[in-house]
């Protein structure tokens, strides 16, 4: 192999004879540590450990047989060799710290204690003598990091400044009121007991609290009331009408109307029986309509207009008298009718339309309004007139609404309704 040979330059194809690591570049070993002194403690006298040559000599370990090599190992011929070698061995952890911390050391020393005086015979003699450490300054707290508050300055008015402030003055209307119980003469009094007692203010307020309470709801109940006969008693009154209208209906629609007049004298109509649809009653001005029953009684008129019994009937000469309750199903605006406004009323067979010329206002006990000759009851009447009665003012019955009306004309159901009720 020459010298040119590229396997010469490659190291990998020398000669296996030869060191397998001696291209490795030497490592310098460091030179081995200097025995250690021997450590001088205080031991007692009587107690002092033997010494090195007094003590018994130790058993010499054999040394343990190396295993065998694998193929091909190289193993190193001395223990020096080891690649491990060059690291220093690990000695007591504890006196290699305190001898490279110069604190530590000193600590140490301090700790050391003399050895004067006679020796403890006592079985603690053995134990070395224990000093505390200097006291160090005081350690950082939680609250270290905190900033010192700074003291009050003087003000100068002679008030120091750790004396408390008073309490501020309670403004007019408010009360102040110890949270704490205080202690009185009749023992503690808590804040609760101030409130709470009860005192002559107190009960005047409860009674007159209750009073308005009761007033409060009172008035409610009038309201709901004045809500019901307003409002609640049309709906009612409404639904009766009705039954009266299919009555009044199906007693018109009875009469067999092939049965010709008879040439004789007509006997007097019988009067119907109280609570009975007479006649029907129409306000064209206010756009309202009702049955008229018989009977003035509070039960006739409670859902309808109720007929003077000893009064005349439709059409005839006389007085034709109804009274009505001032409800809104009702006569409630009775009193906006004006001279010349229509009445008409209805039978079976004819529409009898009445003029109003006179209103007035009388006291309940005034009946004569409704005498065959309003306001004459002695006279003979000669007119057909029709009178309207209720309550006066609204919500009150001190007085009688009075509605006045004479006949104007009669039409034939035959001929259609009249133009009164169709404007």
């Amino acid at each position: 192999m020459t010298r040119d040979d590229p396997r010469e330059r490659d190291g990998r194809h020398r000669d296996q004879s030869e060191d397998a690591t001696a291209f490795l570049p030497k490592v310098d070993r460091p030179a081995p540590a200097p025995p250690r002194p021997p450590l001088d403690l205080p031991w007692p006298d009587h107690a002092a450990p033997p010494s090195v040559s007094e003590q018994a000599p130790a058993r010499p370990r054999q040394p343990a047989s190396p295993p065998p090599a694998w193929p091909g190992e190289v193993r190193p011929s001395s223990p020096g060799d080891a690649p491990t070698a060059f690291i220093p061995p690990l000695g007591d952890r504890r006196e290699r710290h305190r001898a490279g911390n110069p604190a530590e050391r000193r600590r140490g020393e301090a700790a050391r204690p003399a050895a004067t005086g006679p020796a403890d015979p006592g079985a603690t003699a053995l134990i070395p003598a224990v000093s505390r450490p200097p006291v160090s300054p005081a350690a950082l707290d939680h609250t270290a990091l905190m900033g010192a508050v700074p003291p009050v300055p003087d003000t100068g008015d002679g008030d120091p400044a750790g004396t408390p402030a008073e309490p501020p003055q309670p403004r007019r209307g408010e009360r102040v009121v110890q949270l704490r119980p205080e202690q009185t003469g009749e023992g503690y009094k808590s804040v609760y007991s101030e409130l709470t007692r009860p005192t002559i203010g107190s009960r005047l307020r409860t009674i007159v609290r209750g009073t308005g309470e009761v007033l409060i709801t009172f008035g409610l109940v009038v309201l709901l009331f004045a809500g019901y006969e307003i409002w609640g008693k049309a709906v009612i009154v409404d639904a009766h009408q009705n039954d009266l209208s299919s009555q009044l209906a199906q007693e018109w629609g009875a009469a067999d109307p092939t049965v010709g007049p008879t040439t004789g004298p007509s006997a007097k109509p019988k009067p119907p029986a109280e609570g009975k649809p007479v006649a029907g009653l129409y306000l064209p001005k206010f756009d309202k309509h009702w049955v008229v029953v018989e009977g003035v009684s509070p039960d006739d008129i409670r859902y309808a207009p109720g007929h003077y019994p000893k009064s005349a009937m439709p059409g005839q000469v006389g007085n034709f008298s109804v009274a009505g309750h001032r409800i809104r199903a009702t006569f409630w605006r009775l009193d906006e009718l004006r001279a010349g406004d229509a009445v008409v009323v209805e039978t079976q067979t004819e529409w009898f339309i009445y003029k109003v010329y006179q209103q007035r206002i009388v006291k309940p006990y005034q009946v004569e309004v409704v005498a065959p000759v309003p306001g004459k009851p002695t006279e003979k009447p000669t007119e057909k007139l029709l009178t309207l009665t209720t309550c006066n003012p609204k919500f009150d019955n001190y007085q009688r609404l009075i509605i006045h009306a004479r006949l104007d004309h009669v039409q034939a159901k035959t001929a259609g309704r009249p133009a009164e009720l169709e404007g």
